[in-house]
């Protein structure tokens, strides 16, 4: 049996006052999100019959609430955070993206970024530069070790963001708490962070895994001159933050017929919230979210390297969206902002934000049918002109008595928004936005692409080599043979979803999980991986010295290594330094899955000596927060494979294949390393079986470098 209206009624209100505190979505007039009813008979429900009631009583709970937290708006009123207001369209973006780094000229290629994102969907206001995971935890670098590894360091990355100031994006760097298990820092994680901010001209700080980024971080920018707007991942969980942190992520909002109001926007209209979806293929609802809150949305696409971008409807979506919050700035972040204004039109729900000389509706249709004629009813003075903003054009209100009824068409699932100008409304730029909305609004959404597909990769080539008859000195024959090549990546996040890890030649798509039965032709390969005296000696014969040089042999001393590390494997060096390597030595680095054959044989097993871990067989582990050196490459022969190959699992990891698609690079490691860093789940994860691997994402040499990663090489053979 259906509730009564008066049990329905009494529970919502105890809903209201017992929940809302702790949430970070408002019940809804209709029912509370989660409420059986919206399940079984939302059909049923009439947001306009109860939302003056549900507005009165959420503005007596506001009140109440901004008193019990001391609440201070200043912040929201200083000059140089308001752009936060206005920061409508953000991007977290990784800087492994080919389209702002190229690693062919060594240079950074922000005109390339932001022209892109331009033509897609309209462009961004700010943009979050990510250095950090998944990469960290490869070796003992901390989270600003990896900031200073970016190419041309210090003074490169302030170019960068000269740049992104040029084209008016303002620029975010984050900051983790998790992050206590590599090198210990030099300062405060707010001091670190203020030097930073000072250094590059950053406008923001961005809070991973923060619901609320502490007050330490304002402060520590404030005193140094450079006030920041600080920007938590995750919702604030303590309502006193709203304070200082004048914007925020918004994530994960009910999708029931009645759209949710986001609790900080209705606290304080001025706070921006930019709602992030990093996996979602469908944005629909997140965009409809967006356009009914007044709030922006974070335009990530490359998420850790796995390309998630906007399909072409999603894109034109957020390109009108966010024309027309760039139109009307000020009314978006209106503190008379009213969700729920009445509509005449079941599954349509609109927002109002009022302004003194002009007022403005943004519209969503919950319904998957298309609703055309009256939409709205509105207060009406003489003078007033309505235009619909979504479409470009006037509209030619019916008025009756003292109420303009405004009559315009909404797709299926689709938006709309209207303006009412009042006769002294002064709009700078006015005909030109609405020509270019009505020329957009020829293109129906519902007829753009709603298909997602991952992007494809490639796989680069790699030159044989001059084959040999026999095994070169120091490299053991591999013989001809089946075998079944069965991999997985270990990447922490994506499941199992299709874009995900790598994509081998034979398959239509990259995906986390790999199986290929292969006729493997006989090769060659090290016996062990190569040494620090071996490169040595490459250095000395070949005079090899790479463009950059940052990092490169970073553990040697006086440009040679260490008395007693001659026989540790190499490391600090490049894919490129270990492919100079390889040219010298008339070799070249192992496609995978001939690393993995050389490893693991014909049966299957796990590991190379057979199925059962033995610690004997590898290096200790290090749990310390500072690496300590590898094992020489020898030192282990009860890890040897079927082959009689050493050194392969547990010592450092070894580069293999590269593989690229228009946005990403990123090598196939192989083996893991003895360094485990503690207190998170977030490092770089190992993958010690054979039917593991990791993927390294490639920027730059400089970055690329690390004191875990090393290298073998192969021959062909005749």
């Amino acid at each position: 049996m259906l509730p009564s209206e008066d049990e329905r009624t009494a529970v919502k209100r105890e809903y209201k006052f017992s929940h809302v505190t702790t949430g970070r979505y408002l019940p809804t007039p209709g029912g509370a999100p989660g409420w059986p009813f919206a399940e079984i008979g939302h059909w049923m429900i009439d947001p306009n019959d109860s939302a003056d009631d549900w507005v009165a009583e959420l503005a007596d709970w506001r009140r109440e609430h901004l008193v019990r937290i001391g609440y201070d708006d200043g912040n929201y009123r200083r000059p140089e955070l308001q752009w936060a207001q206005r920061n409508f369209v953000h991007a977290q973006m990784m800087v492994e993206d080919r389209h702002f780094f190229d690693p062919v000229s060594g240079r950074y290629t922000v005109d390339r970024y932001l022209d892109d994102l331009q033509a897609r969907f309209g462009g961004i206001d700010s943009v979050l530069l990510w250095f950090v995971y998944p990469n960290i935890g490869i070796d003992d670098r901390n989270k600003t070790d990896h900031f200073h590894d970016l190419p041309g360091g210090i003074d490169g990355v302030k170019r960068a963001v000269d740049a992104f100031h040029a084209r008016g994006v303002r620029v975010f760097l984050p900051t983790m708490p998790w992050d206590h298990g590599t090198r210990p820092p030099d300062d405060t994680d707010w001091g670190t962070m203020a030097k930073l901010v000072v250094a590059i001209g950053a406008d923001g700080i961005n809070g991973d895994t923060y619901n609320g980024v502490p007050r330490a971080f304002f402060d520590a920018c404030d005193a140094a001159g450079c006030p920041v707007v600080l920007q938590p991942e995750s919702t604030i969980s303590a309502e006193e933050q709203l304070i200082w942190n004048v914007q925020s992520w918004g994530k994960k909002a009910p999708n029931e017929p009645v759209p949710p109001v986001a609790k900080f926007k209705w606290l304080e209209p001025r706070h921006m919230i930019n709602y992030e979806n990093r996996w979602g293929r469908d944005r629909r609802h997140d965009l409809q979210y967006c356009f009914f809150n007044g709030v922006g949305y974070n335009a990530w696409e490359n998420v850790w390297g796995i390309w998630n971008q906007f399909t072409p409807r999603d894109a034109e979506t957020l390109r009108r969206i966010a024309a027309i919050y760039r139109m009307f700035p000020d009314a978006v972040v209106s503190m008379d902002w009213r969700p729920y204004e009445k509509t005449l039109q079941a599954g349509v729900f609109a927002s109002r934000f009022p302004l003194a000389t002009l007022t403005l509706w943004t519209l969503v249709n919950r319904f998957e049918s298309a609703v055309d004629g009256e939409q709205l009813a509105v207060p009406h003075a003489h003078g007033t002109r309505y235009i619909d903003a979504w479409n470009g054009v006037e509209l030619e209100p019916r008025i009756d008595g003292g109420r303009a009824v405004l009559a315009f068409g909404l797709e299926a699932h689709g938006f709309g928004a209207v303006v009412a100008l009042r006769a002294d409304a002064r709009v700078d730029g006015l005909d030109a936005f609405l020509s270019a909305m009505r020329e957009r609004a020829r293109t129906p959404l519902q007829s753009l692409s709603a298909t997602w597909r991952s992007l494809p990769q490639t796989l680069v080539p790699i030159d044989a080599t001059a084959p040999a008859d026999d095994a070169p000195d120091g490299m053991l024959e591999i013989p001809a043979g089946d075998f079944e090549f069965a991999v997985g990546g270990v990447a922490i996040e994506g499941q199992s979803w299709d874009g995900v890890d790598v994509q081998y030649p034979w398959e239509p798509s990259p995906r986390r999980t790999h199986r290929r039965r292969m006729a493997m032709r006989r090769f060659f390969i090290d016996r062990c991986n190569v040494s620090n005296a071996q490169f040595a000696q490459f250095l000395a014969a070949s005079g090899y010295a790479p463009r950059d040089t940052h990092n490169f042999l970073r553990h040697w001393i006086d440009g040679a290594p260490a008395p007693g590390s001659e026989r540790q494997p190499v490391r600090w060096v490049s894919i490129e330094d270990a492919r100079a390597y390889a040219a010298w030595a008339g070799k070249r680095l192992p496609r995978e899955w001939e690393w993995q054959y050389a490893a693991q044989g014909r049966d299957g097993r796990r590991y190379p000596w057979g199925d059962a871990w033995r610690d004997d067989a590898v290096p200790a582990p290090c749990i310390a927060r500072t690496l300590r050196a590898p094992d020489d490459v020898d030192a282990h022969p009860a890890g040897a494979s079927p082959f009689g190959v050493l050194d392969l699992v547990g010592n450092v990891w070894q580069w293999t294949d590269e593989y690229l698609d228009d946005h990403t690079r990123a090598a196939v490691l192989r083996g893991g390393s003895l360094y485990r860093p503690q207190t998170s789940h977030w490092y770089f994860p190992q993958a010690h079986r054979l039917d593991r691997h990791g993927k390294y994402l490639l920027m730059a040499p400089c970055k690329d470098r690390s004191g875990m990663v090393g290298f073998r090489c192969v021959k062909d053979a005749v």
